[in-house]
């Protein structure tokens, strides 16, 4: 439990951290760029094994209420289905006169059907014309695994398909870049292949699986990590069956909300944000896209952050592509 305190202490020390007096905190990256603290996912889930329905205007105006809210940074994914919305969510605010396109962090991914070099530019020029903008400030790769369109695994090496995201950088369609569910082993094959390393990896971080080791390695690296699916199984209509606690109604997590005068997921949010992670919890309710970002008035004491530690149990919510050599929990060991 106490690793993840001086995760926190080591990852916090070492990354420049500029406040803004609306919006949340900016790290620097490692490439010199600023990247927002807190965000807004844009993933509408799954049902089963489907994607569930993209609703676009509900979509965009959430956008558009968490630029009002004080957000800065948004993620989407070509596979979301909703770069048109975020895009045009963007779009509305700059032409109100709210914001202008440099004061927003637009990050979208490269899906596991366009692996490899000369996939990469075209796939990023198809997101930016869904997003209807001329360059993205950060571009992921997905996964560390392809696939074709027939359903079969593409075993091309994600160091070829990174050196597709370092044309797609110099050629300016991106900022940055960097990786998503990729493991410490990777991101080393990774930083050892090019003279470009990672600037961001997008890992799953919430109480159920908080990763310390790895964002310890990230640290070490100076590389920027963000958090998705932030609330884990903290919502019981959203668990996977058999999935651990805690609940949103677990008293120990009441308790500290109660003391802080916040809600359970305000308190789950704050203490990720302490771990050095930029939480970017998904939302299209009005209240809740302002109840989540309402996280920077507050400290947990040192005392209560042991006590969150105590929930992690490594639960990983997703297991696809367990059968490739390239998944991340298998160590890989091609040089």
């Amino acid at each position: 439990m106490f690793s993840n305190i001086l995760v926190t202490h080591f990852y916090l020390a070492i990354v420049c951290v500029y406040a803004s007096k609306n919006q949340p905190p900016t790290y620097q990256l490692n490439d010199g760029r600023h990247i927002p603290s807190f965000g807004l996912g844009t993933w509408f889930g799954v049902s089963n094994t489907s994607f569930n329905p993209v609703d676009e205007e509900a979509s965009e105006r959430a956008v558009g209420w968490a630029i009002d809210a004080g957000y800065r940074l948004f993620d989407t994914a070509f596979i979301y289905g909703t770069e048109k919305s975020v895009g045009r969510g963007v779009k509305r605010k700059i032409s109100e006169g709210v914001i202008k396109r440099e004061d927003v962090f637009i990050c979208t991914k490269l899906w596991v059907d366009s692996y490899g070099r000369a996939a990469v530019v075209p796939a990023l020029r198809k997101s930016l014309e869904a997003l209807d903008l001329d360059y993205v400030d950060l571009y992921l790769i997905h996964f560390p695994i392809g696939q074709f369109a027939n359903g079969t695994l593409d075993l091309t090496d994600y160091r070829e398909t990174w050196q597709g995201m370092v044309d797609a950088k110099r050629r300016g369609l991106t900022h940055s870049i960097g990786v998503a569910n990729f493991n410490a082993h990777m991101m080393d094959r990774l930083i050892k292949s090019s003279c470009v390393k990672p600037a961001v990896a997008q890992i799953e971080v919430n109480l159920n699986i908080q990763q310390p080791s790895l964002l310890h390695y990230c640290c070490q690296h100076d590389i920027a990590v963000m958090g998705y699916t932030p609330f884990g199984s903290l919502f019981p209509e959203r668990a996977l069956p058999g999935a651990p606690g805690p609940r949103v109604d677990d008293p120990l997590l009441r308790q500290i909300a109660a003391a802080h005068n916040k809600t359970v997921p305000q308190i789950v949010l704050r203490y990720l944000y302490d771990l050095g992670v930029i939480p970017i919890p998904k939302s299209i309710t009005k209240s809740r896209i302002e109840e989540n970002i309402d996280i920077f008035d507050f400290d947990l004491s040192p005392e209560e952050s042991i006590a969150l530690g105590g929930y992690d149990v490594n639960y990983r919510s997703g297991k696809i592509w367990s059968d490739s050599p390239y998944y991340l929990t298998k160590q890989f060991t091609s040089k």
